[in-house]
């Protein structure tokens, strides 16, 4: 194979790996933390824009919205563990190896994409039935989610796009293909709703159209020839020694990332106990709370791609440097932001109730609790980030599955059982199950950061 590696690419890795650490950490995550900013606003305006449709409406797109999320597991799991092994290469400086994975992983997400084409879109309906979906959401929300099947397949290609290029540190390209997104996506949306009155069809259809965008400039950028990072159709290899690794880390992670989704469905589910409502108030609750949460993700897959690079490299040290570096940011960001959004948290109700007095209240009361988490989520995030770098995706996945199954879903049934706190109960176990998780997050990063210490003598 004849690969060849460009200037700027040998320029970021030598950054990466004898930079100033604090430097290359923000570097490669303020520009990511800025696009999943950016990625809960595009999702705070759909809410906003289905909450102009009806109540209803805003209640089927939170409720089919994890529905959505859960199967996108499918494409996030394979990027993230795709990409770990392709920075990890990058890493060691093995071009050849790096060309090998980028064009395996884009092969697999093609097969799984068409896969999921064939199965969900003729079986839409009954697919939502089975996720005990209400019956008022499916028959306003069936058409809408198959258009989101559609978009998730194209979202499947872009999620591997962006983990190489967060992989070669262009952090900056991925946020202003973000900003391309956001508004071409709020423009559209906002054109079908309030100019021409569409239902929540309409910001499926948005969707679609807004991630093309970026569909189309993968696509532009993988088939360049003589480029380290594009796809060959003749570097594809399924042998197990290029498979294996890439599967032995996503198939954990696919896991985590359904699992975690389909607990929030359930948990949905369960809240319909208290009327369609309290979904919606939920959803607008964790898209409020996404406000803190989201740039903290960024700064956790960012990081992630950091500490797998030095550890390519077998600059083990380097790696725990960016771990403090990293908790030092989220934890400023958690502070910061959960601040912001309380003192600010009477108009972002509105913001989103309208003159709804009864779900405004609502929001608040459930917001009030799940706000609290933005601290111990730090925690969580940046130990995420730590496992992920070190390939520990079997502990994310217990990490992930215990924030739902032991800290989430019986902590609700318990509330609805022997309490009476009625629907602010939602609020209440997202701050219970935030806290708890941070807790476990803290004992576990302290168990791997010493193990990895006397692994390596450090």
């Amino acid at each position: 194979m004849n690969v060849k590696v460009s200037k700027k690419d040998e320029k970021f890795r030598e950054f990466s790996l004898n930079g100033n650490i604090f430097h290359v950490i923000l570097y490669v995550c303020i520009p990511l933390a800025l696009y999943q900013s950016l990625t809960q606003i595009f999702k705070v305006f759909d809410t906003m824009m289905a909450a102009h449709i009806s109540a209803t409406a805003v209640s089927s797109v939170a409720y089919i919205g994890q529905i959505q999320i859960m199967l996108s597991a499918l494409g996030s799991g394979l990027a993230v563990g795709a990409g770990i092994k392709v920075s990890e290469a990058y890493g060691a400086g093995d071009w050849e190896l790096v060309s090998r994975r980028v064009s395996t992983m884009t092969a697999l997400c093609a097969v799984l994409g068409a896969g999921l084409l064939v199965i969900l879109l003729p079986s839409a309906s009954s697919f939502l039935r089975f996720m005990k979906t209400p019956e008022e959401f499916i028959s306003i929300g069936s058409t809408y989610f198959r258009i989101e099947i559609l978009a998730l397949v194209i979202t499947f290609f872009n999620n591997i796009y962006i983990s190489i290029e967060r992989a070669r540190g262009n952090s900056k390209r991925i946020l202003y293909m973000n900003m391309g997104i956001v508004s071409s996506k709020l423009a559209i949306t906002a054109v079908f709703i309030y100019v021409f009155k569409l239902g929540i069809t309409s910001i499926a259809v948005a969707t679609l159209i807004s991630q093309l965008t970026v569909f189309i400039t993968a696509v532009v950028v993988m088939t360049k020839k003589d480029n380290l990072f594009s796809f060959s159709a003749k570097a594809v290899s399924f042998k197990a020694e290029i498979v294996q690794p890439i599967l032995k880390l996503s198939i954990p992670v696919i896991i985590e990332k359904a699992a975690f989704s389909m607990g929030k469905v359930l948990v949905n589910s369960m809240c319909t106990v208290y009327g369609p409502q309290t979904v919606g108030a939920l959803g607008i609750s964790n898209n409020i709370g996404g406000i803190t949460t989201m740039p903290q993700n960024g700064f956790q897959e960012g990081g992630s791609a950091v500490i797998s690079q030095n550890r390519g490299a077998k600059k083990f040290d380097r790696t725990l440097k960016a771990f403090w570096c990293e908790l030092a940011c989220n934890l400023t960001i958690g502070v910061v932001l959960m601040s912001i959004s309380l003192l600010n948290l009477e108009f972002l109700s509105k913001f989103f109730a309208g003159n709804d007095l009864e779900f405004q209240e609502m929001i608040k009361g459930i917001y009030r609790w799940e706000a609290w988490g933005a601290i111990p989520l730090a925690v969580n995030a940046t130990v995420l980030s730590l496992m992920y770098g070190y390939g520990k995706t079997r502990i994310t996945l217990l990490m992930n599955f215990c924030r739902i199954f032991v800290f989430r879903v019986p902590v609700l049934q318990l509330l609805q059982k022997y309490t009476s706190c009625g629907s602010e109960s939602a609020g209440i176990v997202m701050g219970i199950s935030n806290l708890l998780s941070g807790l476990l997050a803290a004992v576990l990063g302290t168990w791997i950061f010493i193990k990895i210490k006397k692994e390596r003598n450090l």
